[in-house]
């Protein structure tokens, strides 16, 4: 079990990228929460011993999809329509930005995921592959029609 200045200081650096993964599933600020609660309170009592920072945030980051999925796999979520909107949830982005990710989030999960993790948290291929447990090529692949797929939805090449 993890001391309350080792939680703080987690809580600190992760908070961030735990609520946006969330956001990005779930679509739901009161889920969000929850899931972020979940997350943190499992590293908490994780024993685990990180090789570096890296290996911190990747866990963060893996736990928080995982937790994310076992939420929208749940029998109450399958059978509740959420009434919250995702518009509005990111006030500090221009129209361009949140229009951008109105369409990220409408893509695919597999798509989705990776188009996050690379552009919003800044992973390379190879970091993303390791993360999903995917091979880097098939990140590349899904890298590559998420983008097409994205471009396709905004309607051209005005979004490079």
């Amino acid at each position: 079990m993890r001391s309350e200045q080792e939680a703080c200081i987690a809580i600190e650096k992760y908070a961030d990228t735990v609520k946006r993964i969330c956001m990005v599933y779930l679509k739901n600020c009161s889920d969000t929460e929850d899931i972020f609660q979940t997350v943190f309170l499992k590293y908490v009592l994780s024993s685990l011993v990180f090789e570096n920072e890296e290996h911190e945030k990747a866990w963060f980051v893996r736990v928080t999809i995982n937790a994310c999925k076992d939420l929208i796999k749940s029998f109450f979520r399958s059978r509740v329509v959420s009434i919250d909107e995702y518009t509005g949830l990111f006030p500090d982005l221009t129209p361009s930005d949140t229009d951008v990710l109105e369409n990220v989030l409408t893509l695919p999960g597999k798509y989705k995921e990776v188009l996050y993790l690379h552009y919003y948290e800044n992973y390379t291929a190879p970091e993303i592959g390791r993360i999903l447990g995917k091979n880097v090529n098939t990140v590349y692949s899904l890298l590559a029609r998420a983008r097409n797929m994205l471009r396709e939805k905004l309607g051209g090449d005005g979004y490079e």
